[in-house]
Parts: structure tokens; C-alpha cells; sequence
């Protein structure tokens, strides 16, 4: 427990991160001036970028879709919760360095990756908006919960990043021994 700034550079293998969105996400857009000017961003940016600078080899960084593809680079890697087996629609993006990508439906051949066999989830529409239903019901929620239900990360994708990165990480151990 602890300040992770102050873990980067002990000598770590690895690092998944989930750096907190709330001021880099898009779907907070309409309040980015407010966060420009008090520098809630900027500070957002640099712990971000404290993740993708850290002297780790193997590094993956979750977030959804936001300002860090322009302020950083692309992501690696977009992803869906419904790749992965779970009734949800949540662009997510990974930074990936060193890491594999993602595969789902257990195809190790990425241009097999075709998602059929599960939907993407029930669509509502919240103040005008279409949006998928988990997350608009996260609104009916005090605000404390609300971020919380709404920057979950789904069952499915953490499942296939402990599986196949932990699968990828041994591998790799196992080839220095």
C-alpha cells in the first residue's frame, strides 16, 4: 500500500496499470476547460505518463477512450468487454510495451478474431444520448458510486489479461532461466 510513484522504480518485471480517467476521458469532455485551468489534466497527463516512462520492461496501461491517444500516442490495442465473453459495450485502449496484444474467442490467430457468439449489451437512451445500459443506470447512483461502476474493469478482459499475460510473462521468465 502506498504511493505507486514511489514503487516504479523498484526493480519491477512487470506493471499492469489502470490510471485513474476522470480527467482524461472523453466522456468527461465538456468539463475539460474547467480541468485545463485548474490543472487537474495536466496532472492526470503526468501520472499517465509516470506509468508509460517507468523503468519496466513489460508494461500495459488500461484506459478508455480519451485525451492520451493525442497527448501520447494511439493505443496499442481497443478492446470490448463483449470480445471477451461479458454483455457489455466499453471501448477500452491499452498501451502496450513489450506486452502481447489481446486475443479473445481463444484464437491464438488474431485474424480469427471474429466476435459472433455474444451481443454487446442492452442501448438506452440518457439525456438524448444512446448509451449502453450498464452504464447509464450507473447514473441513478450517488456520484462516489457511480465513478466506481463506471470505471470497472469487466470480468472478461481481467481474466484474459491474468491468463494470457501471466501465460506470456512465465514464457518469458522461463527462456532466461
Amino acid at each position: 500500500m502506498g504511493d505507486v510513484l514511489e514503487q516504479l522504480s523498484n526493480g519491477w518485471d512487470c506493471m499492469v496499470a489502470f490510471p485513474p480517467c476522470t480527467h482524461l476521458a472523453t466522456s468527461g469532455a465538456r468539463h475539460f476547460a474547467k480541468k485545463m485551468e485548474d490543472g487537474r489534466q495536466a496532472e492526470a497527463i503526468a501520472f499517465f505518463m509516470a506509468m508509460v516512462n517507468a523503468p519496466i520492461h513489460h508494461v500495459a496501461i488500461e484506459n478508455p477512450v480519451g485525451i492520451m491517444s493525442s497527448h501520447y500516442k494511439p493505443p496499442t490495442q481497443i478492446i470490448q468487454p463483449y470480445y471477451f465473453g461479458d454483455e457489455a459495450q466499453k471501448t477500452t485502449c491499452l498501451w502496450l510495451k513489450n506486452m502481447p496484444l489481446l486475443y479473445h474467442n481463444e484464437a491464438p490467430n488474431l485474424f480469427d478474431n471474429v466476435v459472433t457468439h455474444v451481443g454487446k449489451g442492452e442501448f438506452v437512451y440518457h439525456s438524448g444520448k444512446r448509451k449502453p445500459k450498464w452504464y447509464a443506470d450507473a447514473f441513478n447512483l450517488p456520484p462516489k458510486e457511480r465513478a466506481r461502476v463506471r470505471s470497472q474493469t469487466f470480468h472478461g478482459i481481467a481474466q484474459a489479461m491474468g491468463e494470457q499475460w501471466g501465460r506470456f510473462l512465465h514464457e518469458q521468465i522461463q527462456k532466461t532461466q
